[in-house]
């Protein structure tokens, strides 16, 4: 009997564990599927949706680049950086392409506060393309806090500018002010031996002067002249006032202050500058009315917002393009847009400087790479290393040789060693408002050789020929190391004006008539037979593709990779300093960081030869 009942609750021992593990593996089995549900949902998610009717927001943030570069994070988030942030000009400008031609698109919103300018061409460049928004149709509104120039500029050509009540509109003009340490360098014995040809070539100057040179001073006087005056009736004709009128708000700023009883945003309203004043929730609610309400489709544009959900329906421009890129038909037709941007420095170098072997190497990818048919050069940079310069022209020719054509396309600078590699595309193409030409070199060699006698240190020994030891900044300066050097410097410049006259169809005279250092206006390039034509980015991507016979293209961005610890970094940095308010910083950090600048520019300059194609001028 108790065996019976042993093996019966035996059996259902045996039931009921049965009954539990089949209970555990369906309950395992459905918790699996459930998870397979979950990440095939999140896979086949839909990518983000443009609403019909919808307002294009841009909100750029920093400064507008042509390519962006390393911005250490760690020193972002410690607000030690002296970088402001990075808007790359070229995704502005395709997202303003697209939208023109988009029936989706019915409203263009730009918010201006985070935009710390970038050069007046780039600027130009980016309000041309919302004049062509407007001229397909739609509307473009504008608002900001408060205008600098360079934001107002933008602003202008707008349908309608809004200003907040409390905020300012401040026009003052373009000035090119330098901090000279010719005495100062003087005074503490250092002697800076100059070897240079043309008397406008002006990068010197701030290490021997202590003033401005009439040369110089003259040259700056003119080119200002011609930038600010093509500011003035750009913006007089876009707001439909008189060139007088702007001009007597800008100089007579005090007046309109005291007429408007202290009020800035009135006084810019009363100068006919701006079309109404609105706070924040006004705004938001006018463009609610003009283009409805977001509902959900907020959430799309949350990133470009900074975090923001806007009332109004909108897509933001990192989302914008990536639906009109997806949409878009691929070809296995390219034309490759390469960005020369920085000082151009020998060897290899990240983004943000232009590394002669870098670009080089770049180049030789794109003439191998049997997709590409064309090569656009998109240069933003005063120059640098005449040695780096020639080596990227060089394969520019190379490259034109082998039949794939090539066209440089300015920016806000091309000067100097950035006209030389210029000077290997087919055409040159450059915005009226680029800083060009700046045809010269030179050479700089620093002696300290007082300083180190008067804290008692002396230098001898003895070599085997006089140049032998000669470049050493302890020792005075060889008067036949002085010579050689300006011989050198007299080659390379003649050296220079042939490179450029055989490119042009110019002599060597020629040449020199409008070289010796000296800067012009894209405009005025052109008209001296420096530049072929006038236009933009896609101006000269358009002529690209013409001499490349092709109608059906995609565009390629060769570029340097960043190692993988600072592609790691730089991401990080991206996400982690969206959105932080602009450093404006004190007036001293201002001087101390131009002055930390300036000596790290100067630390990297490495031509081999010592001599450099470099233009003293920055793009207002």
């Amino acid at each position: 009997m108790i065996g019976r009942f042993f093996a019966f609750f035996g059996r259902m021992l045996v039931a009921m564990w049965r009954w539990l593990d089949a209970v555990r593996r369906t309950l395992f089995n459905l918790a699996f599927l459930f998870l397979i549900g979950v990440f095939i949902a999140v896979l086949w998610r839909p990518g983000p949706q443009i609403p019909d009717g919808a307002a294009l927001l841009l909100r750029p943030s920093g400064v507008l680049v042509e390519q962006a570069s390393f911005e250490d994070p760690l020193a972002m988030l410690r607000g030690t950086s002296s970088a402001p942030g990075q808007a790359p000009l070229a995704d502005l400008l395709e997202a303003l392409r697209s939208a023109r031609d988009d029936e989706r698109i019915r409203v263009v919103v730009v918010e201006t506060d985070r935009l710390q300018g970038g050069g007046l061409s780039k600027l130009a460049e980016l309000r041309t393309a919302l004049a062509e928004v407007r001229a397909a149709g739609k509307t473009v509104l504008v608002r900001g806090e408060r205008f600098t120039q360079a934001q107002y500029y933008l602003a202008s050509v707008a349908d309608e500018i809004h200003l907040a009540p409390d905020g300012f509109l401040l026009l003052r003009g373009l000035a090119r002010y330098t901090t000279y340490f010719g005495e100062a360098l003087e005074r503490l014995g250092i002697k800076v031996h100059v070897f240079r040809v043309g008397e406008y070539k002006s990068f010197s100057e701030p290490f021997t002067r202590r003033d401005m040179s009439e040369e110089d001073r003259s040259a700056t006087r003119d080119l200002l002249d011609g930038l600010w005056g093509a500011f003035r009736e750009q913006v007089a004709e876009a707001r439909g006032i008189a060139v007088d009128d702007l001009d007597r708000y800008v100089e007579h700023y005090g007046a309109a202050l005291r007429a408007a009883d202290g009020d800035a945003a009135q006084a810019a309203l009363d100068a006919g500058l701006v079309d109404r004043l609105s706070t924040r929730d006004q705004w938001r609610a006018l463009l609610a009315e003009r283009v409805g309400s977001a509902g959900v489709q907020a959430a799309d544009a949350l990133e470009e917002d900074g975090g923001e959900v806007e009332p109004f329906r909108h897509t933001g421009v990192g989302t914008y393009l990536q639906v009109v890129r997806g949409e878009r038909a691929r070809s296995g037709d390219q034309i490759a847009v390469l960005v020369a941007q920085g000082a151009i420095m020998d060897g290899e170098q990240p983004p943000g400087a232009v590394g002669g072997d870098t670009l080089a190497r770049l180049i030789r990818e794109a003439r191998e790479d049997s997709r590409v048919k064309a090569l656009v050069l998109r240069i933003d940079s005063p120059g640098g290393s005449a040695w780096a310069s020639e080596v990227v022209r060089r394969e520019l020719q190379i490259t034109r040789e082998a039949g794939k054509p090539v066209v440089a396309s300015m920016s806000s600078v091309a000067a100097s060693g950035g006209y030389w590699i210029a000077a290997g595309a087919d055409e040159i193409w450059a915005h009226p408002l680029s800083l060009t030409g700046s045809i010269g070199i030179f050479a700089m060699f620093p002696e300290f050789s007082q300083p180190l006698e008067r804290l008692g240190m002396h230098v001898d020994g003895v070599a085997t020929g006089p140049l032998a030891g000669a470049l050493d900044p302890r020792r005075a300066l060889d008067p036949a190391a002085a010579e050689a050097m300006q011989i050198g410097i007299e080659h390379g410049y003649r050296r220079f004006l042939d490179t450029v006259g055989n490119a042009r169809g110019l002599s060597r005279a020629e040449v020199d008539a409008v070289a010796r250092g000296r800067v012009w206006t894209g405009q005025a390039a052109a008209d001296l037979g420096l530049v072929d034509e006038l236009g933009g980015l896609h101006a000269a991507i358009d002529a690209a593709a013409r001499r490349a016979g092709v109608d059906n293209y995609t565009l390629s961005w060769p570029a340097a990779r960043l190692p993988p610890l600072q592609r790691l970094l730089s991401s990080i940095g991206a996400r982690a300093g969206a959105g932080l308010p602009a450093a404006q910083g004190s007036a001293v950090g201002l001087l101390l960081g131009e002055l930390e600048r300036n000596a790290a520019a100067l630390l990297q300059w490495n031509d081999r030869d010592h001599l450099y194609a470099h233009c003293l001028c920055e793009a207002p």
